[in-house]
């Protein structure tokens, strides 16, 4: 299937590592241009580079996404290097679970803050588009209650239902917006790799629960990402794709 990204312009928040760096090659693997951020620049321009070595054009910045001038400055400079944004997607976390002060301001001003201040900065691009598509990355514990009840899964339901307030905001302007929640996502670095090292047991109770017997991987949220952003989803807004493996069991 040819989800018609040859030569679309995608932006890639939190994009050096993880999840953020398998959504940003597999917008790259299907002719799409990127840009990326995520704090450390050495990271950032690795990425760069392997990103044009699969022949796309890609820019990269580091910035705390939480500094909302610097977010909204490398929104700007994404759209002139590329030439203007057809897709954004908002992937960074702070990943702070917990209900502790610290712990809601950090979900806040990271989670919630970065993707409405950079949906803010791209909104006067993405209008130019033929085929729009912001997506922003939730979670399970968005969508039901687990061990991340607190900061980390209010915040994180917060950003669902943004994104479809925004699927109606934004309509109108040509501009689609989803949602795109990962169940456990196991990767090299990751959360999942901490809780195995230093949390084994409930490394161990939480692979039991997943009804494949295994985590996802980045590059399978990653494709989600991708055709949901694509102008093959035409037809898809104010959703939230769950990529859980059957994990959740609300309906």
């Amino acid at each position: 299937m040819d989800l018609g990204l040859k030569g679309k312009r995608v932006a890639v928040t939190g994009g050096s590592k993880g999840i953020g760096r398998a959504i940003a090659e597999g917008f790259a693997a299907e002719g799409a241009n990127v840009s990326i951020c995520a704090r450390n620049a050495d990271e950032v321009a690795a990425v760069v580079t392997a990103l044009k070595g699969r022949g796309a054009q890609a820019f990269g910045r580091a910035v705390d996404v939480a500094d909302a001038e610097a977010l909204k400055s490398w929104v700007a400079a994404s759209a002139a290097d590329l030439g203007g944004l057809d897709a954004l997607v908002c992937n960074v976390s702070a990943l702070a679970v917990g209900d502790s002060a610290e712990s809601w301001e950090k979900s806040f001003r990271t989670d919630m803050m970065h993707s409405v201040n950079a949906v803010a900065a791209s909104v006067p691009f993405l209008e130019k588009s033929d085929c729009a598509s912001v997506v922003l990355i939730s979670s399970v514990s968005g969508f039901e209650v687990d061990f991340a009840a607190g900061s980390y899964g209010a915040i994180k339901a917060a950003l669902i239902h943004y994104a479809k307030g925004l699927s109606r905001q934004l309509v109108g302007k040509g501009i689609r917006v989803n949602c795109v929640s990962p169940g456990n996502t196991y990767f090299e670095g990751g959360i999942w790799q901490t809780i195995e090292k230093n949390m084994p047991d409930l490394f161990q109770s939480t692979l039991k629960v997943n009804p494949t017997g295994k985590f996802g991987t980045a590059e399978e949220v990653a494709d989600g990402v991708v055709f949901i952003s694509s102008p093959r989803a035409r037809r898809i807004s104010g959703t939230n794709l769950v990529i859980d493996g059957a994990l959740t069991v609300a309906v």
